[in-house]
């Protein structure tokens, strides 16, 4: 429950409206200027099962499988945390870090990457991931919300990619890679460990808000609901599902997010065919019946901005 409340608070942080800038600003100066004192944060740790547990710290849950093999991790988080992340990982094994898996390119979720040793660990990643880390971009969250991640140098790139997914057998485990297509962005992985009957679902799934979509990149709301469909094919109602915000889940959520998102597309689009502007819809109640459970850390006007202008492109077009 800590674990949770304290991701909660962090992505109430790193996504709250009320941080509105009119220029493009770095990653880090938003985060010191959202987040406050960065060296204070401390990393918690959860236990999923037997060898595998999730960190929680400053942005996206980090999966750690621990065995005979080594330590794989799925996402690195920023440097600033990185050494209290290290920590936590020795507190569970003396073992180095073998593979890391970026389930995207966003800085939270890999900026981490920077501090990895690349003689010891390998990168995986989705190629376009490996292709928005090299080049750098701006990030819109929208509501004039706009982030430049820089790119990352050589060293913090990774070093084997997939295009429709791979897999991994590692801690005497077959590790599954997939990608269904843009959706977060256009380099989204999902990692199922399948002895543990557990997936990691990077910022394609978050437990408890309204998600994000990367539209400027690539990302877009069909995108977001036909790659979670493909993983409730993929799963079944015991899996632990390991959000990329928030806490623990299971099939049953990714499957009620599902509906609202279809519900939500179907209402946006019939205010983009009556002509109503963002703006208008923003000012609407538009996502009442939804706001109670996925409104908790204050993503509705992201959620809407966002998916307003995906399905925009789709009248347009």
């Amino acid at each position: 429950m800590r674990g949770f409340l304290y991701s909660l608070f962090l992505l109430l942080i790193l996504f709250n409206t009320n941080f509105s800038y009119s220029k493009v600003i770095s990653t880090e100066e938003w985060a010191r200027n959202a987040w406050g004192n960065l060296e204070a944060t401390e990393v918690t740790t959860k236990k999923v099962s037997e060898n595998l547990f999730l960190l929680y710290g400053l942005g996206g849950n980090i999966a750690v499988s621990t065995g005979v093999d080594g330590v794989l991790i799925v996402d690195s988080q920023i440097p600033i945390i990185f050494p209290k992340i290290m920590k936590a990982i020795e507190k569970l094994t003396d073992d180095k870090i073998i593979y890391t898996i970026n389930t995207h390119w966003h800085w939270d979720h890999a900026d981490g990457n920077l501090l990895i040793n690349p003689q010891d660990t390998k990168i995986i990643s989705h190629s376009n991931a490996r292709k928005n880390m090299k080049s750098g971009g701006i990030i819109n969250h929208g509501l004039n919300e706009k982030l430049q991640q820089n790119p990352y140098p050589s060293n913090a790139l990774p070093v084997i990619t997939h295009e429709k997914g791979m897999s991994l057998f590692f801690n005497n485990e077959k590790i599954d890679i997939f990608h269904f297509g843009s959706a977060h962005t256009t380099g989204d992985s999902v990692i199922l460990f399948n002895n543990q009957n557990a997936i990691h679902m990077g910022d394609v799934f978050f437990s408890n808000s309204y998600p994000f979509i990367d539209v400027d990149n690539g990302g877009s709301l069909d995108g977001m609901i036909e790659f979670l469909e493909n993983v409730i094919l993929l799963i079944d109602d015991n899996t632990i599902v390991m959000p990329g915000h928030g806490d623990i889940a299971s099939r049953n959520d990714i499957e009620d997010t599902v509906k609202m998102l279809k519900n939500m597309r179907e209402r946006i689009l019939n205010s983009i065919k009556k002509g109503e502007s963002l703006e208008a819809v923003l000012n609407s109640k538009i996502t009442k019946d939804y706001d109670s459970k996925y409104n908790t850390i204050s993503m509705r006007g992201m959620f809407i901005d966002r998916a307003y202008t995906s399905l925009k492109k789709i009248k347009l077009n």
